[in-house]
């Protein structure tokens, strides 16, 4: 029959009654059909180890949302994950959505997308290492190959953020990129507000590659 694919998200709860922080997510991965293959509505490991979750119905005129992240504690994790499940809402029908680990991405995944999120930790008041290494690599590969694109900011920041954003800012306009939307700066503990605005974030930057609005 035809490969099927699905994805469970649990979704975030409070960690403990009343206020306080949230839960990180946990993902369940089901996919059959042969490997290599995504079918469209699902999420899908290819061959190349590639998570991919796609809301689209159709193949045809596909469009593509990257979302780059680094985390070490699992707070910016969280928010790259937020932004992920906004991208894939159900009113979006025609984008599909890869999610990498910073240290992971590369080149290629940067020219396959329409758009592209960028989710970082501040750490001395600065990007992520492992971020900054990202773009170091991708760079000159990507070269008159991404002009205009845009783009989108989260920062996970115990006190400040905008040393990150800033340094984040500054290395992707010589890509160069345009940011499409108001960056997400989530100081101190995760809360139900900034999870919810990451995922508003994720949808908007989907429907606007596919109506073509950025």
């Amino acid at each position: 029959g035809r490969p099927r694919s699905q994805v469970r998200n649990r979704r975030l709860v409070p960690a403990t009654p009343g206020r306080g922080s949230i839960a990180l997510p946990s993902q369940e991965i089901i996919a059959s059909g042969a490997k290599g293959h995504e079918a469209p509505g699902g999420a899908g490991r290819a061959g190349d180890g590639i998570i991919r979750y796609s809301s689209s119905r159709t193949l045809r005129g596909v469009k593509h949302l990257l979302i780059v992240y680094h985390s070490q504690s699992g707070k910016t994790a969280a928010l790259a994950h937020a932004v992920r499940r906004g991208a894939t809402h159900p009113d979006v029908e025609s984008v599909d959505v890869r999610m990498r680990i910073a240290a992971d991405a590369g080149p290629r995944d940067l020219i396959w997308c329409d758009a592209a999120v960028f989710a970082t930790p501040e750490n001395f008041g600065y990007m992520a290492g492992a971020m900054k290494d990202f773009f170091d690599r991708t760079f000159y590969p990507c070269q008159g190959r991404l002009e205009g694109r845009p783009y989108a900011v989260v920062v996970g920041a115990g006190n400040d953020g905008t040393g990150a954003l800033g340094a984040l800012r500054r290395i992707v306009r010589g890509f160069p990129l345009t940011e499409a939307q108001e960056p997400i700066i989530c100081r101190g503990p995760l809360d139900e507000d900034v999870v919810a605005r990451c995922e508003a974030l994720g949808t908007t930057m989907a429907a606007g590659i596919e109506i073509g609005v950025f």
